[in-house]
């Protein structure tokens, strides 16, 4: 049925060869052969053909042709019925037809571009009219398999290029050391969700923690130890939010803040007693931080329902007022502003 037939792969269904590929439907063999022996010293042409017209289509679509050429009066089908099958089908619908028809009919030529034929011509024709118009054709589809290669990658490209762009966005956006949000991202959260919290009337809370005497930890036991100690403490900061929209952030140094919207200051307090809570469990030796003995923190704790008379640089004034009586008052505690 085909002369050095191979099936494309599935990803790459004749866009990556752009050979000529001639797809001759047609029940006289002797057409066939007289086709077949027009092309075979054409290297740069490959040449296909089926006798059976039901299989016209199904073959069309293995080997994407790059032209066909459709006889019209064939066994149990017709061919205009059979070119626009083509037409109708999604992966066939632009491939070039070219008629091979037996008379010089005008109707039949008409009839023939009305359902979607390309050109027409009378077989047999001469070898170089026949090179010339596969060529053609052929030239034509393959510019626009190319056209829409070009543009499937320039949107495979600009995707990559979008998610690049949001990993980049997102890793700007992280602490290096502990890996939670850096003050850049906190403060954009505060910015958002203080115009969401005035837009909606509700209440947006602010926790200040910071490490007691994280200073003489970090210098009995040297940086990478102290290091850690932030990672737990970010860690433990995290593990107590619940929302998608709770936020923990590295302020600076061993400063950390949690932004929590449409939370009340008791909610928020629970939030700040349960971190005090677990990061002294941990137990993580630290003779320097009389009484306790481990790393502690101390957290201030504000909070406000935003309008246009406040403002979030105040809320942070007032968690941070907190956290400083937290800390005057004996540390490893929670004060509310």
């Amino acid at each position: 049925m085909s002369d050095s037939f191979t099936v494309p792969s599935a990803l790459e269904p004749a866009l990556t060869a752009f050979k000529v590929r001639v797809l001759l439907v047609d029940d006289q063999l002797i057409i066939v052969e007289a086709v077949r022996r027009m092309l075979s010293d054409q290297p740069d042409i490959e040449f296909h053909y089926v006798t059976d017209a039901t299989l016209a289509q199904q073959t069309a679509l293995q080997m994407q042709p790059t032209v066909i050429l459709q006889d019209l009066v064939m066994p149990g089908i017709d061919g205009f019925g059979l070119i626009q099958a083509y037409r109708e089908d999604e992966l066939l619908r632009n491939v070039p037809v070219i008629v091979l028809s037996a008379k010089e009919d005008p109707k039949l030529k008409a009839h023939s571009f009305a359902v979607g034929a390309n050109d027409y011509i009378v077989k047999l024709p001469d070898k170089l009219e026949l090179l010339a118009r596969v060529r053609y054709h052929s030239a034509a589809h393959i510019s626009r398999l190319q056209r829409d290669q070009a543009f499937r990658f320039l949107r495979e490209s600009q995707k990559n290029l979008a998610d690049a762009n949001i990993e980049l966005q997102k890793l700007a956006a992280l602490d290096g050391l502990t890996g939670i949000a850096n003050r850049r991202r906190f403060d954009d959260a505060m910015r958002v969700e203080w115009q969401r919290g005035q837009r909606e009337r509700q209440p947006l809370s602010l926790l200040l923690c910071d490490v007691d005497f994280f200073k003489a930890y970090n210098d009995s036991f040297g940086h990478l130890t102290g290091d850690l100690c932030l990672k737990k403490t970010a860690a433990v900061l995290t593990e107590h939010l619940k929302r998608p929209a709770d936020l923990a952030a590295r302020y600076g140094g061993e400063e950390f803040a949690i932004v929590l919207p449409d939370t009340s200051l008791e909610g928020a307090r629970k939030v700040a007693e349960a971190c005090v809570l677990h990061l002294e469990k941990l137990g993580i030796e630290n003779p320097q931080a009389a009484p306790y003995g481990v790393v502690t923190m101390s957290v201030g704790v504000a909070s406000v329902v935003p309008s246009p008379h406040s403002s979030a640089e105040a809320l942070i004034e007032s968690a941070d007022r907190a956290l400083y009586e937290a800390k005057k008052s004996g540390r490893n505690r929670v004060c509310s502003a």
